[in-house]
């Protein structure tokens, strides 16, 4: 059975920390009003380390970041693209280390993810929830 879901909602966010935190409360928000609050911690701290990551590498001449939420059948897309087309990969971090776990963070938490290259726009960093509503053996 295929479920109604809301159409995607994108919103733009500058290249300034407080992006961070409002890219977390977008999520929350968008969530909320689609009823899908299940994996909300889930998907809040995968925002967060994506907006992060994308404040961080992706965002040069003062370019920021665009977050895509979707939902279907289920499943719930978050969207992080930047204007980098640098591909960001799983790092080892050593107990020192002050950085480089925010991946290994989103792999960890999300039931999928992966990078799509946009060419001279850069990438999109996405992340995939299964939320209660999840058809059996759906992905992104």
């Amino acid at each position: 059975m295929r479920l109604t879901m809301p159409d995607a909602v994108k919103r733009f966010f500058a290249p300034a920390p407080e992006s961070v935190p409002q890219a977390r409360d977008f999520a929350l928000r968008t969530l909320a009003a689609w009823d899908l609050e299940g994996r909300a911690h889930d998907v809040r701290l995968c925002v967060s380390e994506l907006a992060t990551n994308a404040l961080t590498h992706g965002t040069h001449c003062g370019q920021g970041f665009h977050v895509t939420m979707s939902a279907e059948d289920g499943i719930v897309r978050v969207e992080v693209h930047d204007a980098s087309p640098c591909r960001p990969w799983l790092r080892r971090p050593t107990n020192d280390d002050v950085s480089g776990r925010g991946l290994r963070i989103v792999a960890m938490l999300c039931d999928d993810w992966g990078v799509e290259e946009r060419g001279a726009t850069g990438k999109v960093v996405w992340s995939c929830f299964k939320t209660s509503r999840a058809a059996q053996g759906t992905l992104c």
